[in-house]
């Protein structure tokens, strides 16, 4: 069982909630502005506490999850569930836009047909003038 403690620094508390896989890479998010405590930007020290409210974005998935509680230690993903809860608007948000990306128009390049041939590629190179 994962010990719990009353405040945590919030680069902690993402790593152990396994939002991020190393603590460096919650850190490097949370001084790039894509996590917010209370709607506004705060710094890799800020403490957290259970019932915070914080706003994640990682890659193009933003979420709105609820501190429900606080450890400084990495534990079993179960476990990592528990330390918090996400608002129902956020999943809404989230499954809506998950299912507009699947949606949407097959990425640019998609639709160039076959791969060229090896005789195909040295004609594109030697037409660019020469290999690269």
């Amino acid at each position: 069982m994962i010990a719990s403690v009353e405040c945590v620094r919030i680069d902690k508390w993402l790593w152990a909630a396994r939002f991020y896989k190393t603590r460096t890479l919650a850190a490097d998010a949370v001084k790039g502005g894509r996590v917010e405590l209370g709607g506004a930007r705060v710094k890799a020290s800020k403490e957290v506490a259970a019932g915070d409210e914080l706003r994640i974005t990682i890659g193009q998935t933003r979420r709105t999850v609820i501190v429900r509680d606080v450890s400084d230690k990495r534990g079993p993903a179960k476990v990592a569930q528990s330390l918090y809860e996400e608002t129902p608007e956020s999943i809404t948000a989230r499954e809506a836009a998950a299912e507009q990306r699947r949606l949407m128009s097959p990425p640019p390049g998609a639709d160039l047909g076959m791969r060229p041939t090896k005789r195909d590629r040295r004609r594109l190179d030697s037409a660019r003038g020469g290999r690269r």
